[in-house]
């Protein structure tokens, strides 16, 4: 039947009281709007966990993801998920990142002040995440595994090379063919320890640089560049040598780097500053010429050093076992906290968040080679390896309550079937390793052409896992301007999702599931900008998408 407006004509309703006689009134109709009537249908229906059969659903939860604000502000969005919706989960608040602080305590104000609001309310928490790479505080983590400081000093020398020549090591010196080089005996080196290096130039030469030694530095220096060289020397006669700038050995650029060296019959401490000039630039050896005097010549402790305005820091990188203890230990810091302070409250946790990798995903997701990294990810799995999740459902089952119900949960699943069975092998394996994994939880961020047969095989696949299956994040985008088409098959797409699940996942397994975000996003948001995804829109306003999951909530039995 139309819905019709009647209404009395103004001119008639004033001519009934100039008239004596009975009045006779014309009726107006006019057709009520389809959008109000159609309106009028969808605010018909009930609350939607109204729709829920407690009988044939005994364990099922219909959630909503919300942020901590939205609920405790109790503000509109708290009266609707009250009335609508047995859980809660949040998007970031109850992540790593939000409550692990920069020295790695614990935050936990804002999480117990939910949990006092959703317990007067009758409202369960479901825990999201305690295992992740991304919404960390990688920040601390990373500080964590850091090198170690050996040493810090303010400004002064910074060592480049050096060599006391107790070894045949010669990797850092060289000379050409007119020199002879050999090393003293034990205890005839500098201060009557250790040995020296000796270099023999037999006969006078004809240039000075026919009997050449080299020390050989890394990096080349820079000018304005100061340094500092530093060696115990003498010779069996008085002598003297000149130093030459060279690019690699026997490339000459400058005919004086560190002065004329003097030698006297006893050892001798030379030290010579100084600051890198334009000819000198871009050169990495020291060039001592000896062809002017034929007598053997001795080195000893030769040290070059390079001054530093600012200071230096010596470091010393973790070995891949220490990183995995420290981490560890971290991971338990993190999960025995959140978990211990949340189990009077938090029954169900998303144990592992997201594990296997979209383009291997029979594999794990690693940040191993990855460039420009967001600040907040950080891959346990990259320090502890594949049994970084049975650590986390080790760690879970320890603090929590022995009833909680820990899940594995990852997206894409209705999308790559190979994903879906990848994320089942890796349950697999967590068993395997002595860990039980009560449910695996499927996110399912929809479009209204995502496709209907992979999601069948999703569900049959995950229901012959015998676990718990929980839709974890449904949504179904219907785009930036959708017309009322796009709504249609929104609101389709929302029914075929519960139907799917309620036709292939047994009464026992379903856990529940958890409508994401509700109302649709605002065009600024960082998740769907104005895709237009949820079962209400912007204004609290509910859509045909709330009708059609009513309905597929009713015939969930």
């Amino acid at each position: 039947m139309k819905n019709i407006f009647k209404f009395l004509p103004l001119s008639a309703l004033v001519l009934s009281f100039a008239s004596c006689t009975e009045a006779h009134f014309l009726p107006y109709e006019v057709e009520k709007p389809s959008s109000i009537a159609d309106q009028e249908v969808i605010n018909a229906y009930s609350d939607l966990k109204s729709y829920v059969d407690r009988q044939a659903n005994p364990g099922f939860k219909l959630g909503a993801g919300i942020t901590l604000t939205d609920y405790t502000s109790k503000s509109v969005m708290y009266r609707l998920v009250n009335s609508n919706f047995d859980e809660v989960t949040m998007g970031y608040e109850m992540k790593h990142g939000a409550i692990v602080q920069a020295d790695g305590t614990l935050k936990l104000d804002k999480v117990q002040e939910l949990y006092e609001a959703t317990a007067a309310a009758n409202i369960s928490v479901f825990g999201h995440t305690l295992c992740w790479h991304a919404n960390q505080n990688a920040t601390y983590l990373k500080k964590l595994i850091a090198p170690d400081v050996l040493s810090s000093t303010g400004p002064g020398w910074d060592l480049i090379m050096e060599n006391n020549f107790e070894t045949d090591n010669s990797s850092n010196y060289q000379a050409n063919a007119g020199l002879a080089v050999s090393y003293t005996a034990a205890g005839q080196g500098a201060k009557a320890t250790g040995r020296g290096l000796k270099l023999t130039n037999a006969s006078v030469r004809t240039n000075e640089w026919d009997a050449q030694f080299y020390i050989k530095f890394s990096p080349a220096v820079k000018v304005g560049e100061k340094y500092k060289l530093t060696m115990d020397v003498r010779a069996d006669v008085t002598a003297s040598s000149p130093t030459q700038a060279q690019l690699n050995v026997g490339g000459y650029r400058h005919w004086d780097f560190f002065g004329n060296v003097p030698y006297t019959t006893t050892w001798t401490e030379y030290v010579k500053e100084i600051t890198v000039t334009e000819q000198m630039k871009d050169c990495n050896t020291i060039a001592f010429n000896f062809g002017k005097t034929a007598s053997s010549f001795y080195f000893d402790n030769v040290k070059l050093e390079k001054y530093n305005a600012t200071g230096s820091i010596q470091t010393i990188e973790k070995t891949p076992e220490e990183k995995k203890t420290i981490i560890t230990q971290a991971l338990d810091t993190w999960i025995s906290g959140m978990v211990t302070a949340s189990k009077p409250y938090v029954k169900a946790w998303d144990v592992v968040n997201e594990p296997m990798d979209d383009g291997r995903p029979y594999e794990l997701k690693t940040g191993v080679g990855r460039t420009n990294m967001p600040a907040d990810e950080f891959y346990w799995q990259d320090y502890l390896g594949k049994d970084y999740a049975v650590e986390a459902f080790r760690l879970a089952r320890q603090y929590g309550n022995s009833t909680d119900k820990l899940f594995i949960n990852d997206y894409n699943l209705e999308y790559s079937m190979d994903k879906c069975k990848g994320l089942i092998q890796y349950v697999n394996y967590i068993e395997s390793k002595g860990q039980k994994v009560d449910g695996i939880g499927t996110q399912m961020h929809l479009t209204i052409n995502s496709d209907k047969d992979k999601i069948e095989t999703m569900f049959q696949l995950l229901a012959a896992t015998g676990k718990l299956i929980k839709v974890s994040e449904l949504d179904v985008a219907a785009g930036l301007n959708p017309t009322a088409f796009d709504f249609q098959l929104q609101a389709d797409m929302y029914k075929f999702v519960v139907d799917m699940y309620m036709q292939y996942i047994p009464a026992n397994q379903r856990y529940g599931i958890t409508v994401w975000g509700v109302t649709d996003s605002p065009s600024n948001s960082s998740w769907l900008p104005g895709q237009n995804q949820g079962i209400y829109n912007l204004a609290f306003t509910r859509k045909s998408s709330y009708a059609s999951f009513a309905e597929g909530l009713k015939s969930m039995k």
